[in-house]
């Protein structure tokens, strides 16, 4: 009886120490599961709490690489900008950046220039990066666009310097002929010559300045805000007015045609204020005893009816290559002759942002030795206003040319002009 208590009592202790045992092995294998391995370590990074949502709302291109340079996560505009490719980041200064903040844990940041995609003129993109340590394992990179910033800066800069060089001309013109003025004092003849010249001068700064302050109205209003029914035949009638004297002085005929009873929506002044430049400048650029011609007629568009209204004259013509930049903000095809005729070179500027802020477009065709047609096309009343909203004005492109050459002329060029004695 004994015997057997003992035997009882073997197994049991027996029982409870295997117990244990597997007890301690269960929990000992759990504990290996839940360790990282060396494995581990290089698969499957998790990012930080929340850095998921950040990185979706910034407006930079985000790039977050692992230990192995591996892309963890990367937003639409890195893709975008060819950043990263086949999940590697293809910019080597970039990664080299990454490779050091990771070994140092120093922020860097860097300005470089990069090769645009899909681009065959070499265009480059100007982009701002910088690298960051996130966390122990991670880094990451944050690249902002720099290129339109960069073209603005640099419009404005050549905005200012042309400005400031051609309000020096005028001023420097008038503080010497005062001072000639003074010295000729006991001339009569020579005081009247001077104070003639300088009249010329201070008219040519009047101009200056109002046409700078028209430009900066015509970029910064709304044209709809005072828009109304514009009748065509009013605006073509006041523009021929405004260049009557000067067209009578170079016995130019000027003579308007084509549809009549057309109307357009929009501001009045700044519609009048476009064509009138445009009919002044072929008054200034056309030789003695030629003819300017203005038109207008109503032509089907994608988006409804336009109105075109040509300003056809039998000048000197314009080359292709300065075609190209006539728009831009003090251009002048020929400096010397726009200077003898007064011209500041921001009438066609104006122009082109009046056009644009109506929802149209100013064009032009030009041979040399035959003339030139600037052709303003605009929306007809009625359908201006949801065309105008479609296409804004640019505000920034003042250093750019906008606008394109049509390969033959919207209307019939005027004959060759007729030498009368």
């Amino acid at each position: 009886m004994d015997v057997n208590a003992a035997v009882a009592a073997a197994a049991a202790i027996a029982g409870v120490l295997t117990g244990v045992i597997a007890m301690l092995a269960f929990r000992w294998s759990e504990r290996d599961l839940k360790r990282p391995t060396r494995t581990s370590l290089h698969t499957d990074p998790v990012l930080p709490p929340g850095v998921d949502t950040v990185l979706s709302v910034l407006r930079s291109s985000a790039v977050v690489l692992d230990e192995a340079d591996a892309v963890v996560k990367a937003s639409s505009a890195a893709y975008a900008l060819g950043l990263v490719r086949g999940g590697k980041l293809a910019v080597d200064p970039m990664l080299q950046m990454a490779r050091d903040t990771r070994r140092d844990g120093e922020i860097r940041q860097v300005e470089l220039d990069l090769p645009r995609r899909g681009s065959g003129r070499g265009e480059a993109l100007a982009v701002s990066a910088r690298v960051a340590p996130l966390g122990s394992r991670l880094v990451l990179l944050l690249v902002e666009d720099l290129t339109e910033a960069r073209r603005i800066e640099a419009v404005r800069r050549d905005f200012v310097a042309n400005v400031s060089h051609e309000l020096k001309t005028p001023v420097g013109a008038l503080s010497l002929l005062s001072e000639a003025v003074m010295d000729a004092s006991d001339d009569p003849e020579a005081v009247e010559r001077f104070a003639g010249r300088m009249q010329i001068e201070a008219t040519r700064l009047t101009n200056l300045v109002q046409e700078l302050i028209d430009l900066s109205r015509v970029q910064n209003d709304d044209p709809l805000e005072d828009a109304e029914p514009v009748r065509v035949d009013e605006l073509v009638a006041e523009a021929i007015d405004r260049c009557r004297h000067q067209a009578g002085t170079k016995q130019i005929t000027m003579a308007a045609g084509g549809t009549a009873d057309l109307h357009v929506w929009g501001n009045r002044s700044k519609l009048a204020a476009a064509l009138g430049n445009l009919v002044e400048n072929a008054v200034n650029y056309s030789p003695a005893r030629t003819r300017v011609g203005i038109a207008a007629r109503r032509v089907n568009g994608s988006g409804g009816d336009i109105i075109e209204i040509a300003v056809t004259d039998q000048g000197i013509g314009i080359s292709d290559k300065d075609k190209e930049r006539i728009f831009e903000r003090f251009y002048r095809v020929d400096p010397a002759r726009s200077r003898a005729t007064g011209g500041t070179g921001l009438g066609l500027a104006i122009v082109k942002h009046v056009a644009a802020s109506h929802g149209g477009e100013v064009t032009v065709w030009s041979s040399e030795g035959q003339g030139s047609t600037f052709t303003l096309r605009l929306p007809e009343a009625g359908q201006a206003r949801d065309r105008a909203h479609q296409h804004p004005a640019p505000d920034d492109e003042a250093g750019q040319s906008a606008d394109s050459s049509p390969a033959t002329p919207p209307y019939e060029p005027l004959p060759a002009p007729e030498v009368l004695p």
